[in-house]
């Protein structure tokens, strides 16, 4: 079974699927297991942790994959796309921020640059300064996203760069999702809340159970999760999570959660280590309410595209 796109041609994979590098649960295990299944599986840079993100990429064992950074931190920490090429990734992902600064130096290293953008200006930018992938991201997604919905920001996309692939990312988490991606003219998915709910997620087992348990209307955009935890996000960009008992407390009260933020922030840490996720926060986004079980990131890769081959068959909407 396999759905022959611009993506998979590029980079040389058999399912247009790819797993989103999502910080301190997309690691070596899940990157490699995605990879092997066919899709592309991408390590979560993140914010900069060296000693995790080198410890990750040795539990790749070697797999074909990637690895994802936020752009805006890697300013701060260039060294880091050293430690990645190092390890000679089939690709580097770049999100929120200006990519140009680094385009060169992946490229030069053999890998595919993928850009991940929120908006059309931010799409053309990217794909002026030499992005070989493009991934249109809607505010749907879990974890950090702008405002723009991801069907009319897939389909503006395409229809001005038609040079690269452009994946759609944003609550997309099933077959029904990717078809309609490539209806769209997408060429695959990149997906992020699927693949926290899998076996070799990092994610704690206590967050997956808490994601199958939701729904789309249970997540939220705030900045409030990003204050507790002290990480300085471009105005633009909030975190989409399960709602909690601490988004009702703080939502819409950020200054006075500044104003008491040293105690606030002790309470939020203590809340993470022990897992207390009435409190603490599960980063998810809409397509939470689509999880309905904990398989191996394979068993999702192989359901996924059952699901589209399918529907783009045999459309369930029509008669």
């Amino acid at each position: 079974m396999t759905l022959k796109t611009r993506l998979t041609e590029l980079l040389d994979i058999k399912h247009p699927i790819i797993q989103a590098p999502m910080a301190f649960v997309s690691g070596g295990a899940l990157a490699s297991a995605t990879s092997n299944a066919g899709g592309l599986g991408l390590i979560g840079g993140g914010y900069g942790d060296q000693e995790w993100l080198e410890q990750e990429l040795n539990r790749s064992h070697n797999a074909d994959i990637g690895c994802g950074f936020i752009t805006w931190s890697l300013v701060e920490q260039p060294h880091l796309l050293d430690v990645a090429l190092d390890a000679k990734p089939k690709a580097v992902m770049l999100s929120f921020g200006d990519e140009k600064p680094f385009i060169e130096s992946i490229k030069s290293a053999g890998a595919i640059v993928i850009c991940q953008v929120q908006t059309l200006v931010q799409a053309l930018a990217a794909h002026d300064n030499g992005a070989d992938v493009i991934v249109a991201q809607g505010s749907e997604a879990g974890g950090h996203a702008a405002i723009r919905g991801t069907i009319s920001l897939v389909r503006e996309v395409v229809d001005r760069i038609d040079t690269v692939p452009v994946v759609a990312a944003g609550g997309i988490a099933d077959g029904r999702g990717l078809a309609a991606a490539l209806m769209l003219g997408a060429a695959g998915v990149l997906m992020g809340t699927r693949f926290c709910a899998t076996q070799e997620s990092l994610m704690p087992e206590q967050a997956k159970e808490r994601a199958l348990e939701a729904t789309g209307d249970t997540t939220l955009q705030s900045s409030v999760v990003d204050m507790l935890r002290d990480k300085n996000w471009p105005g633009p960009y909030k975190l989409r999570t399960l709602q909690n008992d601490t988004l009702v407390q703080w939502h819409g009260r950020e200054q006075q959660l500044a104003q008491d933020i040293d105690e606030q922030r002790e309470a939020y840490e203590a809340a993470t280590v022990a897992r207390d996720y009435d409190h603490a926060a599960v980063i998810v986004g809409e397509a939470t309410g689509m999880l309905k079980d904990i398989p191996t990131a394979g068993e999702v890769i192989e359901e996924i595209i059952v699901e589209a081959e399918s529907c783009l068959a045999n459309p369930p909407g029509c008669l």
